[in-house]
Order: structure tokens, then C-alpha cells, then sequence
């Protein structure tokens, strides 16, 4: 009976042994496909391998005492029943310890492959300058697969700004037109987004810098403002990031320095200037004219732009009526591009482009 126990045990052992090498097998399978995956996180995997291995080499190199391992036959029959049961004793402590660190392994490798599978999975989108320059613009409605892609390109990961609730996505830099990219405080631009930038009005180089697709039609909206004795002043065309996080801090600061908490200054600062990546002005796409006053809309220049931007591609992004839309104050001065034709169609439909665009 005691020899069909220890044989039992002997068996289960070997089980046990089998079993961590086979969990070793899964585990380096697993790794060579997240490797594959994720070359930066090959280092972890290495590491995770290594403690696998480790583990194993302790259940290999088991070796037990030779007074255990001595055939029980040649041992006197006073002494044969304390062998048995010591050598009993023995392997059902070493079968324990092998299970102990076959469930441990497992764990560390169940855990450490799910950490490694969601950074894998966590990649973000990024786009290079001006990659939308080549793209053919339609003057047509937006359709819904347009719609889609003008505004979402997946959910921007550690955001900044999330303690005040903003989660932004990705702007999609794809979009079939252009000029109907869509950047606020929902829809970020990738981080190495810059656009490639040309002067707003010819042979001035003091005037703001625009896309370079923007700058003609910009240029063309001065000259005929200009014949008409109106000259449209540029005051910010584009900001880069730095600047904009610059703009976006400060504002912050100055609420807070007025008592309020940081989660609702941000807040109250993103509706007067937007967190960085979040502004047409990154993109080049707006500009800001004559004046950064909400009296600018008692001005003739004011009333030339009403009457004539959309000749020239440009809109009134942020109006007074579509401010709980927008979440942006009304700014008589920031006029954005989005082409001739879909500055008519959205004057004529009376919509903001977050509401044209199908988005809200």
C-alpha cells in the first residue's frame, strides 16, 4: 500500500513538473507574438520570461536526499516503515511546493501577458504635416461616412486635461475635404501635427502665418476688402502648440488666482481660449481679424465680413447664437476656413460646423 502511494505521488509530481513546463511553453509562445506586437516592450516580456524560467530550473533541479531514493528492499525490515513514510512525507511536501510555484508562475504570467496585451493594444494615431494637402475637396453636403471621419479617429489616452472633464478624440487629418476638419475640445489634433504655413497677405511679412492651402484664399478676402477701403487687420492666424498651452495656463491661472478650484478655472478658461491641440488656430485653418473684442461686431469691418467671407471660403465659427453648442464664447473676430462652396451651404442653412457636420 505505502510502495502504491509514493509511486501515486511519484506520478503526481511528474505531473506537476509537466505542468509548468507547458504553462513555460504557453508563456513563450505568447511572448514571441506580443514581441512581434510591440517591439518596445520586448524588454518586459524578457523579463517575464527569465522569472518563468527561473521557476522551472527550480522544479528540474529537485533532487532528492539518496536515503529517500534508496530502493526500500535493501532497507531492514525495522527500519523499512519510518523510510516509507519519511520518503511519503517528503514527496507530498515536494509536490505542494511544485504546485505552490506552478499556481504562482501562472498568475505572474496571466497578469503580466494582459498588462502586456492592453499596452499593446493602447497604440496611438499619430499624422505627419499637411498629410491632407493631396486630398480631393467635394463640395457636396457631408455625408454620414464623411461626418465620421472629419471627427473621430480614437480616444487621445492620458490626457492632461481629464481632472476637468475633457477626453478629447483624435481628429481625423484623413478626412475626404480638407477644409472641413473638425478641431475642438472634443476632437484633438495629433501631437505632431504641423501644418506647412505661408504668409495670410502677400509680400506682407508681418502679417499672421495660415495653412498654406488657406493663405491665397485669405489673401484674396484682404485685396477685395481692401478696394472697398476695408482693411482686415490680422491679429492670430497660427499658434503653435507651446503657445497655445502657454495661453490656455495662464488663463487658468488668472481664475484661479480668483478663488476657483482648478478643475472648474480649466473649465471656465476652455470657453475663452481652447487646451492646446483643441484650436483651429493650431491648425492654421482660422484667424483672428482686426480686433479681440466682442464690440468688433459694431465695426464696418465687421459688417464687410458678415456681407462677403463666404465669397472667400470663411465663416463665422463661433456665433452668438450657438454658444451652448460650440462651448466657446461668441468671437466676432475668428473666422475659419472651409471652402467656398460650404461656407454657402452653411450660412444659407443657419447651422454651426459642429452641427453641419452632423456632430451635435
Amino acid at each position: 500500500m505505502k510502495m502504491n502511494t509514493i509511486i501515486a505521488a511519484a506520478a503526481a509530481l511528474i505531473i506537476a513538473v509537466a505542468g509548468i513546463v507547458a504553462i513555460k511553453t504557453v508563456y513563450e509562445k505568447k511572448s514571441v507574438e506580443l514581441k512581434n506586437a510591440a517591439g518596445d516592450l520586448s524588454a518586459e516580456s524578457s523579463v517575464l520570461t527569465d522569472e518563468t524560467e527561473s521557476e522551472t530550473f527550480k522544479v528540474r533541479s529537485f533532487n532528492p536526499d539518496p536515503a529517500e531514493t534508496e530502493n526500500p528492499e535493501t532497507v531492514t525490515d525495522g527500519a523499512s516503515s519510518t523510510a516509507e513514510k519519511e520518503t511519503e512525507k517528503s514527496v507530498f511536501s515536494t509536490i505542494r511546493n511544485i504546485v505552490t510555484a506552478s499556481q504562482t508562475v501562472t498568475e505572474k504570467v496571466t497578469s503580466q501577458v494582459k498588462d502586456i496585451t492592453e499596452k499593446t493594444t493602447a497604440a496611438k494615431p499619430s499624422a505627419t504635416a499637411g498629410r491632407a494637402e493631396n486630398k480631393t475637396t467635394t463640395t457636396s453636403s457631408p455625408s454620414k461616412a464623411q461626418t465620421s471621419a472629419a471627427a473621430s479617429s480614437g480616444k487621445k489616452a492620458d490626457y492632461e486635461y481629464s481632472y476637468a472633464g475633457f477626453n478629447p478624440q483624435y481628429a481625423n487629418m484623413d478626412v475626404a475635404d480638407w477644409t472641413l476638419i473638425l478641431v475642438n475640445r472634443d476632437y484633438i489634433l495629433p501631437e505632431d501635427y504641423v501644418p506647412k504655413l505661408a504668409y495670410s497677405v502677400e509680400g506682407d511679412t508681418d502679417s499672421k502665418k495660415l495653412d498654406y492651402r488657406v493663405a491665397p484664399h485669405y489673401n484674396e478676402m484682404y485685396k477685395a476688402a481692401k478696394a472697398d477701403g476695408i482693411i482686415l487687420d490680422t491679429v492670430s492666424g497660427y499658434r503653435s502648440y507651446s503657445l497655445q498651452k502657454t495661453n490656455f495656463e495662464n488663463k487658468i491661472a488668472k481664475y484661479e488666482n480668483q478663488g476657483y478650484g482648478r478643475a472648474e478655472a480649466t473649465r471656465m478658461a476652455a470657453k475663452i481660449i481652447l487646451p492646446p491641440g483643441t484650436s483651429e488656430h493650431n491648425a492654421g485653418l482660422a484667424m483672428d481679424i482686426c480686433s479681440l473684442e466682442q464690440s468688433f461686431e459694431n465695426t464696418k469691418e465687421f459688417r464687410w465680413l458678415m456681407k462677403n467671407a463666404e465669397r472667400f471660403g470663411f465663416i463665422l465659427r463661433y456665433p452668438k447664437d450657438k454658444q451652448d453648442i460650440t462651448e466657446i464664447i461668441y468671437e466676432p473676430w475668428h473666422w475659419r476656413y472651409v471652402g467656398v462652396e460650404n461656407a454657402k451651404k452653411i450660412n444659407a442653412s443657419g447651422l454651426c460646423l459642429e452641427e453641419y457636420l452632423g456632430v451635435k
